[in-house]
């Protein structure tokens, strides 16, 4: 495996997920590059692998020419990039669609044998979401400059260090209630994070993969509901409060919270949870790749209590 992995160049490769992934490819013998605004910032994540063997440099996704210099010589180009709200100058098309483009275009130009792009479940062009658009749009970009590109979508993804059970959990601890949004008859697939970057190591390494699309969930639907539920259980806080907030109040909530640090509520993720987030069955998913999805309940009690 390790001769075959060669370069690779791995775009948010600091987040939830890429850490995950650098992990694997340090551990399969790859030399991972890490492109990041802020590198200096990242010089913990070379303990992943060898001396020298993880190497984090100055990269501005904005920029052609620093995209470019990013994937000299790389033989293949993973890109993790997302944001779950716009912030300063980062728009969800600019770091969605504009910035999947330019690397998918610089990995082409590049020479990169492979090339995988991280969207999720729900990309759609035709979305009420900015979300949802710029995700399909980056889709669409990256098959249109790498063909063979493989596409993995997944659904809310979970483990150590998320942002939805920790999040909830955090909040089960300190609030009055938790908010029901929309009556939580949203269904979610969750998916967790160690299946997403063995996902990533397939798609990869196994050239049957080539220029397909992945949707990734684990092995059970839950309703937004029941994911409260089993949130404020296993945050030790049973008794806590699941208000429902119908959609409208959940949009004039949303407005003033996105105006708070950290947008802790946007109207854009209000407009998200009227569609379910699950795999439809349409496409290949986990089990086609090999893998055998981990369940919530075997993972998340590790950490949220």
């Amino acid at each position: 495996m390790s001769a075959s992995l060669g370069t690779v160049v791995v775009f948010g490769g600091s987040g939830f997920i890429g850490r995950q992934v650098v992990k694997r490819l340090a551990q399969a013998g790859a030399r991972v590059i890490i492109p990041s605004r802020r590198p200096g910032l990242l010089s913990w994540m070379k303990v992943a692998g060898d001396v020298g063997q993880v190497l984090p440099i100055v990269t501005d996704t904005r920029y052609d020419a620093s995209v470019a210099a990013a994937v000299t010589g790389a033989d293949a180009v993973i890109n993790l990039i997302g944001i779950l709200a716009p912030s300063g100058r980062d728009s969800f098309d600019g770091v969605q669609h504009q910035a999947a483009s330019r690397i998918a275009r610089a990995a082409a130009a590049a020479g990169a044998r492979h090339f995988v792009q991280i969207s999720a479940i729900g990309a759609d062009a035709a979305s009420p979401s900015a979300y949802a658009r710029s995700k399909a749009a980056g889709e669409a970009a990256v098959r249109a400059a790498m063909p063979d590109a493989v596409i993995l979508r997944p659904s809310i993804v979970f483990g150590p260090g998320d942002g939805f059970f920790n999040r909830f959990g955090q909040m089960a601890k300190v609030l009055p209630f938790l908010p029901l949004i929309g009556g939580g008859h949203t269904r979610f697939q969750p998916v967790y994070v160690g299946d997403v970057a063995d996902a990533v190591m397939v798609a990869l390494t196994d050239p049957a993969c080539a220029g397909k699309t992945y949707e990734l969930g684990g092995p059970r639907a839950y309703s937004f509901k029941e994911l409260l539920d089993y949130i404020r259980h296993q945050s030790g806080v049973p008794r806590r409060l699941l208000l429902t907030l119908p959609f409208p109040v959940a949009m004039l909530q949303a407005f003033f919270m996105e105006l708070l640090p950290g947008k802790p509520l946007t109207r854009d993720q209000v407009t998200l949870l009227r569609r379910d987030n699950v795999i439809s069955g349409a496409l290949p998913g986990l089990t086609d790749l090999g893998i055998t999805p981990k369940a919530v309940e075997l993972v998340v009690p590790t950490y949220l209590r």
